[in-house]
Formats: structure tokens, C-alpha cells, sequence
């Protein structure tokens, strides 16, 4: 079992992620903007409230604990959120200058180098069209972790959906959709970055994950 810091702990992932971990044994700080939308509690769940911002504070956050895991997501859907941006900038600081090396980000398929992954509809029109600020965000916050020196998984799923958690997915680094619009529950995107905590055959990787 380890001692993790989960990042975008409130959102819907982030709640999912939470919630497994525990289940699995792990001791779980969650650090959340507003702590009223996490409403879990359990004797390995630790709530610290505080905003990616605030670089001491991330970096209270993180000392001392074994592993990085991060859901944060834009604040207001299609817009330039470069609030997030700047937090997981103060991440990558924080781990570099203290530990610990192991850091799992949430990203989105619809990324240019993965966008040819997700088929016509979503690769060719929403992901470089529609989504394009988020996008953007996903690859600058890619970009700083993947110049960093730390031991990172980035996850890519295609759009994500509730659901329960089933364990049946595909994941690869070149995986292609077999469907127009391909999903994956939330529930199994945080199995699977769960899962990284002890394989470490995808250290410094991109990962897709889909149905």
C-alpha cells in the first residue's frame, strides 16, 4: 500500500480515483479547492484544501508522500484554463525538488500526436475544432511533465462516462477505436491509473485507454 496525493480530487474522475484507492488499501491526501464537494470520509483519507496556484501549498501536499496522481481538469468546459496550466507547472516543481518521483496525469486522447487514435468524428472535427482551448491546455500540461525529470504515465482516454467500473478496457500507446465515437467509464480510467502505481513497464509513456 502507499501514501498518495491525489490532485482534482472533487471532480468526477478525481471522486472515482478516491474512492479506489481507498478501497485498495492506500492512504489518500486529496487536494481539493473546495472541500464540501468531496463528501468522503475514511481513516486513510486526509483533505487539504488549497489551489494549484498556491505553489506552497502544493508543495505541503505533496512532501512526503509516494506517488503523484492528477485529474485536474478546465474549471469551465471549451476555455482556456491557464490557472491549471501554471498548477501542474507547481506539481512537477514541487516533486522534482522534493520527491517523489512517481507522477500519473490525467490527459485527453484528443491531443494532436494521439488525435489519430480516435477516428474521424472526434479526431478530425470536435478534438482540433470544438475542443481545441482544452486541447491546447492537455498539451502544454503534457509538455512540461514530459521535459521534467520525473518518473510520469500520461493516461489519454477518449471521452470519459459514468458507469460502473468493469476492468475490461485496451490500453497501448498506439491502440486505434473501434467505434465511431469510442468512450471508456471513469470508473476504469481510474482502475487503470491505479494500476500504474506498481507497473512500471510505462514509466515515461503515453498510455490510450478504451473500450
Amino acid at each position: 500500500m502507499k501514501k498518495l496525493v491525489i490532485f482534482g480530487a472533487s471532480g468526477a474522475t478525481g471522486r472515482a480515483l478516491v474512492g479506489q484507492a481507498l478501497a485498495k488499501g492506500h492512504e489518500v491526501t486529496a487536494f481539493i479547492r473546495t472541500p464540501g464537494k468531496l463528501d468522503v470520509r475514511h481513516d486513510c483519507l486526509r483533505l487539504v484544501q488549497g489551489d494549484v496556484k498556491d505553489q506552497a501549498a502544493v508543495e505541503r501536499a505533496v512532501s512526503g508522500n509516494e506517488a503523484v496522481l492528477s485529474t485536474l481538469g478546465v474549471s469551465t468546459p471549451l476555455k482556456h484554463d491557464p490557472a491549471v496550466v501554471q498548477g501542474v507547472g507547481h506539481i512537477v516543481q514541487a516533486m522534482e525538488r522534493s520527491g517523489p518521483a512517481r507522477l500519473i496525469y490525467l490527459s485527453f486522447l484528443g491531443v494532436r500526436d494521439g488525435r489519430h487514435q480516435l477516428g474521424f468524428l472526434l479526431g478530425n472535427i470536435l478534438a482540433p475544432l470544438v475542443l481545441r482551448n482544452e486541447v491546447a491546455d492537455h498539451e502544454a500540461k503534457e509538455k512540461l511533465i514530459q521535459h521534467s525529470k520525473l518518473d510520469w504515465t500520461i493516461v489519454r482516454p477518449p471521452k470519459m462516462t459514468g458507469g460502473p467500473r468493469t476492468g475490461i478496457y485496451r490500453n497501448g500507446t498506439d491502440i486505434r477505436t473501434r467505434s465511431i465515437f469510442p468512450t471508456i467509464a471513469r470508473e476504469d480510467v481510474a482502475d487503470f491509473m491505479l494500476r500504474q502505481l506498481d507497473d512500471h513497464t510505462n514509466i515515461r509513456k503515453t498510455m490510450a485507454v478504451m473500450h
